[in-house]
């Protein structure tokens, strides 16, 4: 049956065999479990509109800007994600209304490696939607997901922690790995990971299970989390694309189970009108708030440092991180 009163055909059966988690395209081909990325680049990029619009001179989000180096964001983001995984096997999420921004940006990139929602409904649709298209083009994928919005001051490196939390997703196909960013300020507007303690937690790339999610939290806060070895979270994790799913449905199982409604229509020329009658009825919703905090048990982090990351949320952060690589622009201003 269909959920949120969406009119969509009903394939319960076939994705939940005996009201249990299965790939439902396992079945399809055994071939080996390659790397897959996908980048997501469907956000409004609200809070930084009013940067973006005198850079760009129109409302274009952060993602199809050139805020740092003369590249948008989502070119860099895509050209740092083509250092470990091919652009045949990369995915990008994009929202409908943006076309005019991403068309002549992704003009050589196949048609069917781009995934685009009639709106954005929040990170959690964006990523579900990217999952199972990636199970369907490839069942048994490892599968990583990037923001396009980040900036990184050393791109291989990061990238060699991604390479990292691919091995590691080898050795524990169960568990997603976050990558954490090993903070150097009690930041109170990126959400924290807790992790687990252990012996081992302090050293580079190492690896610990997740005790708990700190979202946005107020300055006292934010300076015991440091004490504690607690790690800023970049939003990029790899994993299983199963085991994703997996995590994905016991976390939104009405949201899933609307998904699942659609799977024959994608990459079909059904998709759209699917996607459309879809999206009309789904509330939004977040990926961090209501997938990751819920399912910590699923979860391990990896310690990322001396990476230069940024997450540019907000103007004051953008021009903190030009003055940091000593880049200067012709728009930028002093940080207040």
């Amino acid at each position: 049956m269909a959920i949120f009163s969406c009119e969509q055909e009903d394939t319960h059966e076939l994705l939940f065999p005996e009201h249990g988690y299965s790939n439902p395209f396992a079945r399809h081909t055994g071939s080996r479990g390659d790397r897959w990325a996908v980048i997501l680049a469907g956000g409004d990029g609200t809070r930084l509109s009013a940067l973006t619009r005198s850079i760009s001179g129109d409302e274009r989000p952060k993602q199809f800007c050139p805020i740092i180096g003369g590249r948008t964001l989502l070119d860099q983001t895509s050209r740092r994600v083509a250092l470990s995984i091919p652009a045949v096997q990369t995915l990008t999420v994009l929202t409908q209304t943006h076309e005019r921004f991403y068309k002549p940006l992704l003009k050589d990139v196949p048609k069917d490696r781009l995934l685009v929602q009639p709106e954005n409904k929040g990170t959690a649709p964006a990523i579900l939607f990217s999952l199972l298209r990636a199970a369907q083009l490839a069942p048994n994928a490892t599968v990583a997901l990037f923001p396009s919005d980040h900036f990184f001051a050393d791109d291989q490196q990061f990238m060699s922690h991604v390479d990292s939390a691919f091995t590691a997703a080898q050795t524990n196909p169960n568990v997603i790995t976050l990558l954490g960013i090993k903070p150097d300020s009690p930041e109170v507007e990126y959400g924290w990971i807790e992790p687990e303690t252990s012996l081992f937690a302090q050293m580079p790339r190492a690896i610990s299970r997740v005790r708990r999610f700190w979202e946005k939290p107020n300055l006292n806060v934010a300076k015991a989390l440091i004490n504690q070895g607690c790690l800023w979270n970049s939003f990029v994790m790899v994993g299983r694309v199963d085991s994703f799913l997996k995590m994905t449905q016991r976390a939104l199982p009405e949201l899933y189970e609307s998904f699942s409604a659609i799977v024959p229509t994608l990459g079909t020329e059904s998709e759209a009108r699917a996607l459309n009658n879809l999206y009309s009825c789904i509330p939004s919703s977040n990926f961090s708030q209501e997938v990751l905090s819920q399912r910590h048990d699923d979860l391990a982090v990896m310690q990322v440092s001396e990476v230069g990351w940024s997450d540019l949320g907000e103007p004051k952060r953008v021009f903190s991180t030009l003055q940091r690589i000593g880049m200067q622009t012709q728009w930028a201003a002093p940080v207040a």
